[in-house]
């Protein structure tokens, strides 16, 4: 396989993986009308930040993965969730409420200020969780930009709203909003990488064909 080749590869299955990211980004809205509110209103954006995040994602699994196949694909995309899910677990473990999920539910406006009080905890967590992963896979110096690259897109895109959770008061009759989130996260990982997984099926199942 030539060196031109095989960058038009990767760029096929980073431009799918803009595709993918648009396309959960929009099952995202369709399944947080049905659990918590509409939010339409925001659907370019979310659009956006899913693209972007679907192309980080492929981009950086192309450059770190050995052998590509697609229970490491799954594998590699399951470990962001993992680190969506610690660190709201981090969120509740450090910060004690100062608001309530009714106010925040409320409000049409992004809670800037609790997003901002827990970035110091948010930007010590991205950078350590880069660090496992790095760990991990051991990837060369531009594998190891690229896990950094999109541990910062996810969290940018997906888990500021997360790291706030520890700041919400959530009554135990609320709490079905904490499996809501965490429902919507799933959902949105796996739209991504099982309808990648799909796309590429041939060329997982062919390394020598792969990207």
């Amino acid at each position: 396989m030539t060196l031109s080749h095989r960058s038009l590869r990767v760029a096929e299955f980073t431009a799918s993986g803009a595709l993918s990211g648009a396309l959960s980004a929009l099952v995202f809205c369709v399944v947080h009308q049905l659990l918590i509110s509409p939010i339409w209103f925001a659907l370019v954006a979310m659009l956006v930040a899913g693209a972007v995040s679907g192309t980080s994602l492929a981009w950086s699994y192309v450059l770190i993965a050995r052998k590509p196949t697609v229970g490491s694909w799954i594998r590699y995309n399951l470990l962001y969730v993992v680190i969506l899910l610690a660190l709201g677990a981090v969120s509740l473990i450090m910060f004690e409420p100062v608001t309530t999920i009714a106010t925040l539910l409320k409000s049409n406006e992004p809670p800037r200020a609790l997003i901002g009080q827990a970035l110091p905890i948010t930007a010590l967590f991205t950078i350590g969780s880069a660090g496992l992963l790095t760990v991990l896979y051991r990837p060369g110096l531009v594998g190891r930009l690229a896990i950094l690259t999109t541990t910062l897109v996810i969290v940018l895109f997906l888990g500021l709203n997360i790291s706030i959770l520890g700041l919400v008061f959530v009554p135990k009759s609320s709490l079905y909003v904490i499996a809501e989130v965490v429902a919507l996260i799933v959902a949105l990982a796996l739209v991504y990488s099982v309808s990648m997984a799909y796309v590429w099926r041939v060329a997982f199942r062919f390394p020598d064909r792969a990207v």
